[in-house]
C-alpha cells in the first residue's frame, strides 16, 4: 500500500496522497504563467496569424460603394505579387539596406568604444556617464525626431545659420542627405542602449584574466584587443541582430520628418509604405503582405548574419 499523510485542520482530517501533492506542485508554474501566456498569445501570436491570413485573402465589395456586401476569398500569392510589383516598396527596402550597411556598423563600433572606455581602469565616474549615454534611449522616437528637427530645419537650426554665416551651405533635409540625418537620430538614440548590453558582457569577464595580462606586461590596448573584444563577441552579435531588425522597422523618424523634408515620401521606409497602403489606400490585404515580407527580410538577414558569425567564430 502506498504511503499516506494525514493533515489535521480543526476537527477535520484530510488524507492526501503524495502523488496529489506532486501534481499540484507541477501545475503551479503553469498557473503562474497563464496570465503571461494568454497576453502573449493575444498580443503577439494572434496578430501574426491574422496578418498572415489577411495576406492570403482577397476582399471584394459589391456595388459602387460596397452596398451589396463584402465577400472574402483565398487569393493565393496575389497580394504578395502586388506588393513586390510596387516599385516604391522595393525601393524602400533597398534604401533601408543601404541605411543598415552604413549605420549599424557605425553604431556598434561607437557603442563598443564607449563600453571599453567606461570599463577601463582609468575611467572617471563611469556610472554617471553610463546614465548620460543611456538617457537618449529613454526619449520616445517621435520626441527625439522633433528635437533633432530643430537642428535640421533652415531658419530654426543654429547649425545651419552658423554654417551659412561661414559660407557653407548645409541641407540636412535634402534628397541626398536626409537618410543620413535619420541615421544620426537613430545612432544617437540607440548607442547607449547597445553600450549597456556590451558593458554587461564586459562585467562578466573574470578579473583574474586582467590580473594575468597586467602581470605579463600587456597594455590597455592589448587587453582590449586580445581579451575583451573576443569575450564580448556574443554581445556584439546580439546588438547587431537587434539593429538589423530595427533597421527594417524604421518608422517614427521618417514619419515625423516627412512634414519638413520634401525628400521623404509616404513610402520612404518599408514600414511607412505598409502603413500608407493600409490607411491611405485602404488596401489592408496588400499591406499585410508587405508586413510579412518585411518580417521575412529581417529574419533572412539576421539568419545570414548569424551563420556568417558562427562560421568565422569556429
Amino acid at each position: 500500500m502506498s504511503e499516506t499523510r494525514t493533515i489535521v485542520t480543526g476537527d477535520a482530517r484530510v488524507r492526501r496522497r503524495p502523488g496529489v501533492r506532486q501534481a499540484a506542485v507541477s501545475r503551479a508554474p503553469w498557473i503562474l504563467l497563464a496570465p503571461f501566456l494568454a497576453l502573449f498569445v493575444l498580443t503577439f501570436i494572434l496578430p501574426i496569424l491574422v496578418a498572415i491570413g489577411s495576406s492570403f485573402t482577397r476582399v471584394q465589395r459589391g456595388g459602387l460603394f460596397g452596398e451589396e456586401g463584402v465577400t472574402s476569398s483565398f487569393a493565393w500569392f496575389e497580394n504578395y505579387a502586388l506588393a513586390l510589383a510596387d516599385g516604391n516598396f522595393i525601393a524602400s527596402i533597398g534604401r533601408m539596406l543601404l541605411f543598415g550597411v552604413v549605420q549599424v556598423p557605425v553604431m556598434i563600433v561607437a557603442a563598443t568604444l564607449l563600453a571599453l572606455l567606461l570599463e577601463s581602469a582609468s575611467a572617471m565616474w563611469p556610472g554617471f556617464f553610463r546614465a548620460v549615454y543611456f538617457m537618449p534611449y529613454g526619449i520616445p522616437g517621435v520626441i527625439a525626431t522633433i528635437l533633432w528637427s530643430f537642428l535640421y530645419v533652415p531658419g530654426l537650426s543654429p547649425v545651419v545659420d552658423v554654417a551659412s554665416w561661414m559660407g557653407i551651405e548645409i541641407d540636412f533635409l535634402g534628397a541626398g542627405s536626409v537618410l543620413w540625418s535619420i541615421a544620426n537620430i537613430v545612432t544617437w538614440t540607440y548607442v547607449g542602449y547597445n553600450m549597456l548590453i556590451i558593458v554587461a558582457q564586459l562585467k562578466a569577464i573574470p578579473g583574474e584574466l586582467y590580473e594575468a595580462a597586467r602581470i605579463d606586461g600587456a597594455s590597455a590596448f592589448r587587453i582590449a584587443t586580445s581579451i575583451q573584444l573576443p569575450l564580448i563577441a556574443p554581445a556584439l552579435v546580439l546588438t547587431t541582430v537587434f539593429s538589423i531588425i530595427g533597421t527594417l522597422q524604421l518608422f517614427a523618424e521618417a514619419e515625423v520628418l516627412k512634414t519638413v523634408a520634401p525628400a521623404i515620401d509616404t513610402q520612404y521606409t518599408p514600414n511607412l509604405s505598409a502603413y500608407t497602403t493600409a490607411f491611405a489606400y485602404n488596401d489592408y490585404n496588400v499591406a499585410a503582405a508587405q508586413a510579412v515580407l518585411i518580417a521575412l527580410a529581417a529574419f533572412v538577414l539576421s539568419f545570414l548574419f548569424l551563420r556568417v558569425t558562427n562560421r568565422s567564430g569556429r
